[in-house]
């Protein structure tokens, strides 16, 4: 579908990114399966090349770009070889730790993390999710009590995308309770520390190629300093963060969409059965035609929320809108795709396979499309509050 969405500067970017995807991310994906995660060259591959830390302050070592579009062309190219587990990785380097940092972090924070974030020797997790209180954040076990000049760490969390290899953890952990609920603060915890562990790197249906752990915190001791913005404010921050997240998890989940219709489109108008084309059949030629519409629709809306977001305009309801129908979309289009590759969509070797796989968590991380639903029921329920 023609659009302007990106300019020549964009475009000029894009073949940058593309070349790096050829060279240090195909051929990598197959062993980066089987091992269950990426190993550090890529990341500093992608750091040399100006890939990472887009969005960072120059003065921070990163390419203080605003324009978020940006961001939108790593992932368009990352989807469009099948590479979901380090688009992930990267989202969470770029959109919500360095994101956190950028927004709420000191001048300090920012000159220890941001500029190896950028060049790729530092990978950073975010730690919310616990065994027992996944989408419940005020369910959260894990406490942070000040001794002194230091913040002493206990608890458990699980899920954490790169928990596995990051050097750094935003983690969010209770420093207080108030009227029976609990209060919330973020501190960076460098993985070195002593009394923090990792668990074991969890199998998951997809995203194999994404170390993703269990980690654990044993009387934890960091500086009082690595609070990461105000001190039981940890609620309203994640809060006010998560629209971005939000919108990167809808973006890839576009991108995603509109590789596998790619695929699918070449395999059936090169696979014949009963001697004709798979796409000239009536009922093929329907639901590609009927997915198609439904992507391009889609991206429409995406671009108007981009173009939201560099401007300042995009909150929290529309972040949740755009998560819940891209994801659910994403997973539809997909399974779709699947069925029409026939048996081989179901073989490894071609990259539906995998994007199968890698679809389904989509509509839980970040939020379910039920908690995205609650956010933008309870925005329509506001309007007409007494």
């Amino acid at each position: 579908m023609p659009h302007s969405f990106y300019d020549a500067d964009h475009e000029a970017f894009r073949e940058v990114v593309r070349d790096f995807v050829a060279r240090d991310v195909t051929p990598q994906l197959d062993e980066w399966e089987e091992n269950r995660e990426t190993g550090r060259a890529v990341w500093k591959s992608a750091g040399a090349l100006g890939i990472l830390g887009l969005r960072f302050p120059s003065e921070y070592g990163g390419g203080g770009a605003s324009d978020y579009r940006f961001r939108c062309v790593v992932q368009e190219e990352l989807a469009r070889v099948g590479a979901a587990s380090l688009a992930s990785g990267f989202s969470i380097n770029e959109d919500i730790v360095g994101s956190y940092l950028m927004e709420l972090g000191t001048d300090g924070q920012k000159r220890a993390w941001l500029p190896g974030m950028a060049s790729g020797e530092v990978v950073a997790s975010i730690a919310m999710s616990e065994p027992a209180a996944g989408s419940d954040l005020r369910g959260m076990k894990t406490t942070a009590v000040r001794d002194g000049d230091e913040w002493v760490i206990n608890g458990a969390k699980t899920f954490i995308t790169s928990g596995f290899s990051s050097d750094v953890v935003l983690t969010a952990a209770r420093t207080g309770d108030k009227d029976g609920r609990p209060r919330l603060s973020l501190i960076l915890v460098p993985t070195t520390t002593p009394g923090f562990s990792r668990g074991r790197k969890l199998r998951k249906l997809g995203l194999h190629a994404q170390d993703t752990a269990e980690i654990a915190f044993s009387d934890v001791r960091v500086p009082a300093g690595n609070l990461v913005g105000e001190l039981d404010r940890g609620f309203h921050h994640l809060t006010a963060q998560l629209p971005l997240e939000r919108l990167s998890i809808a973006w890839r989940a576009l991108c995603a969409a509109e590789a596998a219709l790619d695929w699918t489109i070449k395999y059936t108008s090169e696979r014949k059965a009963f001697g004709t084309r798979i796409i000239d059949f009536q009922n093929t030629r329907f639901r590609l035609a009927e997915l198609t519409t439904e992507v391009d629709i889609t991206r429409t809306f995406l671009e108007q929320s981009i173009h939201a977001l560099n401007e300042g305009r995009f909150d929290a309801t529309l972040g949740a809108k755009a998560k819940w129908w891209t994801t659910e979309l994403q997973n539809r289009v997909v399974d779709a795709c699947l069925q029409l590759h026939g048996g081989y969509g179901y073989m490894d070797e071609y990259p539906i396979s995998r994007a199968y796989a890698d679809a389904r968590v989509q509509t839980i991380v970040g939020g379910t499309t039920e908690i995205m639903k609650e956010i933008i029921g309870r925005d329509l329920a506001g309007r007409y509050a007494d």
